[in-house]
This record gives structure tokens, C-alpha cells and sequence, in this order.
């Protein structure tokens, strides 16, 4: 919500520079300060364009005029101003479709990504299926051997469409491991929309073991030396995934500085996926890697982290693992329930959008 109101035209620069000094959008820098609007012959203002400016940032939960800032309010006066309030778009646009609608509500501005992301100009026939396959396995880990229902993630490299890493919420002691073997060489069915509402029917909607609804509840259990290893507050699935992820390229590559030079590290804008590993011959679904084929190409280029790769949730991350799959460079995330209490990809924060950042993936709702 903005203060906004309508001005004469010859007053439109010096409005603006006194704006921008008293009252910046510093969080708003997508979106245009003045909107402009051709009235009809009948208007008015005859032959000239109509021009609302946004005046300052208004109230989220209440609709007072009375609470517009005094330095704006010296404004009113002199320049004939009659403040209102209405609504902009709070995040920039990250596709043109997304841009259009946006410019409906107030005018923004649109700059492409410099970047080449998979999936943000929509999927292919193939990529959907694929989705839908590795979101399949998420569902079955999630809801396979665990009372109540956990969270799981899949790390999985996209080039080749082969399993890096799967677990789920280790932050009880008492949860369950699934079988990861099952789990990345079962086989696929090719069925139509995943039953995603039915997910948390199963489980009867029991969502208190997942660890990124509830970050803190590991502090609720009882501090005596018998209960004290019985929680961990940091092992969410996308945590654990990301150690087995880690433990996977050590068990390849035991000893990097014997077959790899550093320089041969590539920082995180790299457009390849850096785990690229020889497939087998059981199909597209099922891929094994071979530590001595891996180790006998000295020519391959070192792993840094998951470069490139994609992880599949079944609910949206909390703040806590989504700074770590920006550490981990991931490259696409995949999650099907929003995360109301905590998440950190829209519902509650919006992390990939943080400017600060050195790394940002791409986030995706599979529904």
C-alpha cells in the first residue's frame, strides 16, 4: 500500500525531487514513482496527460490518511495535492507475462535475467514429466515408514536426470531412514497429475515432525542427558541432503588435489552442471555412478558443490536451508506446499529475491 495522489503536470519535477529525498522507495526500486494517463477530450484537463505519483509508503494494516509522514504533508498544500491510498506490486517482475499484469495495477520496470534458467519461460512436454517423476519420489519418501508425516528432498542433476542425494527430516532420533535404494531405482509409471492434495490425507495431516514447520521444537523437548540425543535442530531434510550430496563427492573424488588443479574450480554463474557423471544403461531414470570410471577420466571437471543442480521439497524450506542451498549453489528449487509458519521462498521470506546475495536459484511450486 502507497500514499498516492494526483498532480498538475508543470509541478511533476519538483514533486519528485522532494520526494525522493524525504520519502525514498528504496524497496520499491521496480516501481515507476509517476504514472501517467491520457484522459479523454472531455476531461478537465483537456489535451494533457493525467499524472498520480506515489508519495510515500502507507500502512499495511490500516487506512488513515491521518498517518501520511509531516514532510509529506508539507506537500499537500502548496502543491494542490488530495493524497489517497492504493496498491503496488511489492516484488519485480521476473517474466514478461508477469511484467503485464503487474503494469495493470501500477507501471514497473522489466529487465530480463541475465541469466539462463531452465523452466522460467515455462516447461517442455519431457521436462514435466521429469518433474513430476522426481516429485513422485519426494511424495513416497515423505510418506513411506515415517509416523507422523516429514519432509524430504532429492538433489538431482538435471543434465542427466540422475539422483545426487535423497532424505528426509533427521531431527528426531527416532525418525525412520527410508530406503534410499528403493527409492532411486524403483520404477516410474508414466500416470497423469500427481495427488498432491491427498498427500497430507495420508498422514492425517499430522504435520508436527516436519522440521521446517517448526524450526524451534527441538527447543521444546526436555534438557536432561537421556532426551538431549534424542533431537537435533539442524538436521532438515534439505540439510541432510546436502551432507549426503557432500559425502557422495568424496567417496569420487578421495583426493581432488592429486587429479585436479584448483584453478579447475568454477565459481556459481557456471551454466553447466558440475556433477556430470557417465550414466548407465538401465534407462534415464536410474543412474549409478562408478567411482572408478569417474576416477579413471582425469579430463572431467571438478565438482564444486551442487553447481547446477535441482532439489525437489515436499514443503517449502525454512530460512535456515534456503541460505544453505544458496551456499550449495543450487540451481532450481521444486517444493509442493507452501510453508506458512516459516518459509523462506515466499510465504513468510522471500530469500531468492534478496539482492545481497551472491548466488540466486530459481523457485518453483509443482501443484
Amino acid at each position: 500500500k502507497v500514499f498516492a495522489s494526483v498532480i498538475k503536470p508543470k509541478f511533476a519535477n519538483t514533486i519528485v525531487r522532494h520526494l525522493c529525498k524525504i520519502a525514498p522507495l528504496e524497496d520499491l526500486r521496480h516501481v515507476k514513482r509517476v504514472k501517467k494517463k491520457i484522459l479523454p477530450d472531455h476531461a478537465y484537463w483537456t489535451g494533457e496527460p493525467q499524472l498520480t505519483v506515489i508519495l510515500c509508503l502507507a500502512p499495511e494494516h490500516h487506512d488513515h490518511l491521518n498517518d501520511l509522514p509531516p514532510d509529506v504533508q508539507k506537500l499537500v498544500d502548496p502543491y494542490e495535492l488530495n493524497p489517497f491510498i492504493t496498491e503496488v506490486c511489492k516484488y519485480a517482475a521476473v517474466s514478461k507475462e508477469e511484467w503485464e499484469k503487474q503494469s495493470k495495477i501500477w507501471p514497473t520496470s522489466f529487465h530480463p535475467p541475465t541469466y539462463n534458467i531452465e523452466g522460467i519461460g515455462g516447461f517442455s512436454e519431457e521436462d514435466t514429466q521429469s518433474i513430476c517423476k522426481f516429485m513422485r519420489i519426494v511424495i513416497d519418501m515423505a510418506v513411506s515408514g515415517h509416523k507422523p508425516l516429514v519432509n524430504a528432498a532429492v538433489i538431482v542433476d538435471p543434465s542427466v536426470r540422475r539422483i545426487i542425494a535423497s532424505e528426509t527430516d533427521q531431527v528426531y532420533a527416532s525418525s525412520a531412514p527410508h530406503d534410499k535404494t528403493r527409492a532411486e531405482t524403483r520404477p516410474f509409471k508414466e500416470t497423469g497429475k500427481i495427488c498432491l492434495n491427498d498427500t497430507l490425507g495420508k498422514k492425517n495431516g499430522s504435520l508436527s515432525a516436519v522440521a521446517c514447520l517448526n524450526p524451534w521444537q527441538w527447543s521444546l523437548q526436555p534438557h536432561d542427558t537421556e532426551n538431549c540425543s534424542q533431537w537435533h535442530p539442524l538436521r532438515h531434510a534439505s540439510m541432510v541432503a546436502i551432507e549426503s550430496s557432500s559425502a557422495r563427492d568424496r567417496h569420487l573424488f578421495p583426493n581432488p588435489s592429486e587429479f585436479f588443479d584448483q584453478d579447475h574450480v568454477h565459481p556459481s554463474n557456471t551454466d553447466s552442471p558440475a556433477k556430470k557423471q557417465k550414466t548407465s544403461s538401465q534407462g534415464p531414470d536410474v543412474q549409478i555412478d562408478n567411482r572408478e570410471e569417474v576416477l579413471g577420466n582425469l579430463s572431467m571437471e571438478r565438482p564444486y558443490l551442487c553447481t547446477g543442480c535441482d532439489i525437489f521439497l515436499l514443503l517449502e524450506p525454512c530460512t535456515m536451508c534456503a541460505m544453505a542451498l544458496v551456499h550449495q549453489r543450487i540451481k532450481r528449487i521444486f517444493y509442493a506446499f507452501p510453508n506458512l509458519t516459516a518459509g523462506g521462498l515466499g510465504s513468510v521470506h522471500r530469500l531468492q529475491g534478496a539482492k545481497s546475495l551472491n548466488h540466486h536459484y530459481a523457485v518453483f511450486r509443482v501443484s
